[in-house]
């Protein structure tokens, strides 16, 4: 099990995978939307949302994309949490009270 540490939630803003969607995929490769979403066996206005940051990449979504684009689904689950982790850190953090403490490393 991954535990998350302070210095991992500092991050800076990554990217969200739509983004890295559109600037390494699809356009290198002159992807339109609406042949991307015909692939990957979703409606365009999906893939759209995706690509504009306005849905998240799935683990089902992360399957297609992985068949489609040759990569492992792995890449597109680990991005969105990175971006999910980085947006919900930007967040007022909730009241938590502590089960373990610090260890001096």
């Amino acid at each position: 099990m991954a535990i998350i540490t302070e210095k991992a939630s500092r991050m800076h803003n990554p990217a969200h995978p739509g983004e890295i969607l559109l600037e390494m995929y699809l356009q290198p490769l002159r992807v339109t939307i609406t042949q991307a979403a015909k692939a990957l066996g979703v409606t365009r206005k999906h893939v759209s949302a995706i690509v504009n940051g306005r849905a998240p990449v799935t683990p089902d979504m992360a399957l297609r994309l992985a068949s489609a684009f040759a990569t492992e689904p792995e890449l597109w689950v680990n991005m969105q949490a990175q971006y999910d982790l980085w947006t919900v850190s930007r967040q007022a953090r909730p009241k938590v009270k502590a089960l373990v403490t610090k260890k001096a490393a």
